[in-house]
């Protein structure tokens, strides 16, 4: 199986802060979210990818290339679409200018279908980037990412505040551009529901440390909500519990190896988890 990226023991420490030996890869032709609270590690990790940042220890391949390696880095930023939580374009360019400069810069720039994106996504080709909206701009820098034809793409809560139906239109044009099984996401996003929709691996960073990654069916099958009374609680060995919390009923928690839970606990109540459950839960579910 060949890997569109593969980071293994990424570390980067600060004085508040550690990214603690992280390691995952994307298997070519699919897309992996990467789940996590605000301050994780999310951030630091695609930094660190892209050599924004400089790693303390660890080793990142891109599309089989090493970026550390000044001529595979090249190669590498040439096949490579990112797209920040911001748009990062001047504000008074336009359109027409983003393409005269940006095809000067990529080997591959494809004019063609550059402007293709920009009337898909109903963008004003002579406004300046200062009067777009926030969805305008995020469009924009999906537009610019996708138009060199990269290998892969990264992108930083790229959805972050925009409205369903902005999120839904740019969500297709993601499923659009991974029908070819060469392309590659990672997707940085807190918004679980869009994750849900279009991812088929999941990663999550939790304080600086990897808590899960596997594939989002497989995660979400795996995992389960049990519901049960106070009394019947105290029946439960707390081993089995990732996350607790209460509720008016008695208690809620989150459990993993769904199918054998439900025949050790055949007195709970069995709920699915979503990504959101599974996320709040590793993390606020207070176990004590």
């Amino acid at each position: 199986m060949s890997y569109s990226l593969e980071i293994k023991d990424l570390t980067k420490k600060y004085d508040n802060f550690v990214l603690d030996h992280i390691s995952f890869q994307i298997n070519t032709g699919s897309i992996m979210g990467f789940i996590g609270e605000n301050g994780a590690g999310k951030s630091t990790t695609l930094k660190s990818i892209l050599n924004i940042i400089k790693k303390d220890a660890g080793t990142v391949r891109m599309l089989g290339m090493n970026p550390d390696i000044k001529q595979e880095e090249r190669i590498i930023k040439d096949q490579l679409g990112v797209v920040p939580d911001e748009c990062h374009f001047h504000d008074t360019l336009t359109v027409k200018a983003i393409n005269h400069f940006m095809s000067r810069l990529y080997s591959a720039w494809d004019s063609k279908l550059y402007f293709h994106y920009v009337e898909e996504f109903r963008l004003p080709k002579d406004t300046i980037i200062k009067e777009y909206s926030r969805g305008m701009k995020m469009k924009l820098s999906i537009a610019a990412a996708l138009s060199h034809h990269p290998r892969l793409l990264l992108m930083d809560e790229a959805t972050s505040g925009l409205d369903p139906v902005v999120r839904n239109e740019i969500l297709d044009v993601f499923f659009d551009y991974i029908q070819d099984e060469n392309h590659s996401i990672l997707m940085s996003s807190h918004i679980t529901s869009d994750l849900e929709k279009i991812c088929d691996y999941i990663t999550f960073i939790h304080k600086g440390r990897i808590i899960l990654s596997d594939g989002k069916d497989d995660m979400i099958y795996s995992h389960a909500i049990f519901k049960c009374s106070k009394s019947d609680f105290q029946r439960i060995d707390k081993a089995d519990i990732i996350g607790i919390r209460s509720s008016s009923f008695g208690y809620e928690m989150l459990v993993n190896r769904k199918e054998l839970m439900k025949n050790k606990y055949p007195f709970c109540t069995v709920d699915s988890a979503t990504l959101e459950d599974i996320m709040l839960f590793y993390t606020k579910g207070n176990k004590n």
